[in-house]
């Protein structure tokens, strides 16, 4: 597994610093409203985007890079990002341009081998777009470059939130749309199908942790319809126990529709190298909460999970070494880790999630 030993954050957002901070395969983020759990999230999906070459569209949708930067261009010179998986390494310095996009001052590898010790390839300055696509392809450097871009370009930012009757994992979607499931869930069916058909294993089992939860659900009904385009597309139906009537997404609550798509990307087979989910216990039942911690825990055991939560039930779920609490300090977003031996006795009458409400561990709303 992929997975990030430590990284490095400077100059983004609400992170005006963030030095060689470890993660864990399992990193549970806590804090007031606004303190920078969400920006810790964002950083994922801007790296992700940075890597695939959408720097410059992803900066505009975020507003231009004064939006971006910590406190704007005036008080941030650059954005700086430096991530390592075990010996392998990547890191990237972006900084301003007139046009409120960004360009390259740095981009560089890194590797520290048994035979031929620390080696920083320098992947070039001054281009708008990343070059470790290019390099992981044909370039002098392409095994380090291959084992970075692959690892962050599997980083999975997933969003379940818009579970509106318009929201795309409740329309048809193309049946070929199926390689790994959307960060939106908008191919949800067809993702399904596919596990259906190649893995019913875990097709399986997500049926049976969705019923745990959706007591009277049976099973999904996934038939693809062949359009007069010739394409297949498939919509997400499903049937309750002893009917065999199909029935719409939006005849399931807001809360079931999102535990599907949490149950779905946390027991999916091909793991990414990294997921992350922010409040992922938005809407549940808490008897569905307590579910989703067990499956939180059990996906960790094959990737590596980043979530954020504001959730008491969802904290009893893990321990204290799990935790990252997120404060604000001098206007800047801080975290630290927790060592679990400092609060011994306070466990032995409370739970994590009690000690997080009566303010022992930290990550509460302060004046």
């Amino acid at each position: 597994m992929s997975k990030i030993k430590w990284l490095t954050i400077k100059g983004y957002k609400s992170i005006r610093s963030l030095e060689k901070f470890e993660l864990n395969n399992l990193n549970v983020l806590i804090g007031a409203n606004g303190v920078g759990k969400s920006n810790f999230v964002g950083y994922f999906k801007t790296l992700h985007e940075l890597v695939e070459g959408r720097l410059k569209v992803w900066t505009s949708k975020q507003g231009g890079a004064d939006r971006i930067l910590s406190y704007g261009i005036k008080e941030t010179a650059s954005f700086l990002s430096a991530i390592r998986f075990g010996d392998n390494g990547y890191a990237a310095e972006l900084v301003p341009t007139a046009d409120s996009s960004f360009t390259f001052n740095m981009e560089k590898l890194y590797f520290d081998g048994p035979y031929y010790g620390v080696t920083e390839p320098s992947l070039g300055s001054g281009h708008s777009e990343s070059n470790l696509k290019k390099e992981a392809k044909s370039g002098t450097s392409a095994r380090i470059a291959s084992f970075c871009y692959s690892a962050i370009s599997q980083w999975r930012v997933f969003h379940f939130h818009d579970t509106s009757d318009t929201a795309s994992m409740k329309r048809l979607c193309s049946v070929h749309d199926n390689e790994y499931l959307r960060t939106d869930a908008s191919n949800l069916a067809a993702y399904l199908y596919k596990l259906s058909k190649e893995s019913p294993e875990v097709y399986s089992q997500i049926r049976k942790t969705v019923r745990l939860a959706v007591p009277f659900f049976d099973d999904f009904v996934l038939k693809p319809i062949k359009l007069e385009t010739e394409e297949e597309q498939i919509r997400l139906l499903w049937k309750q126990l002893d009917s065999d009537y199909a029935l719409w997404p939006s005849q399931l609550s807001d809360g079931s529709i999102r535990f599907i798509c949490l149950v779905t990307a946390l027991m999916q087979p091909s793991a990414p190298s990294t997921i992350i989910i922010d409040e992922p216990e938005l809407g549940l039942h808490p008897y569905a909460i307590t579910l989703l911690g067990a499956l939180i825990r059990s996906a960790s055991l094959r990737m590596q999970v980043i979530i954020s939560t504001q959730s008491v039930p969802l904290l009893n779920e893990f321990e204290i070494d799990d935790l990252i609490v997120v404060e604000r300090e001098k206007g800047a977003s801080s975290f630290k880790r927790l060592d679990e031996s400092k609060f011994k006795v306070w466990l032995e009458d409370y739970s994590v999630g009690e000690l997080w409400e009566k303010n022992i561990i930290g990550g509460r709303p302060s004046k």
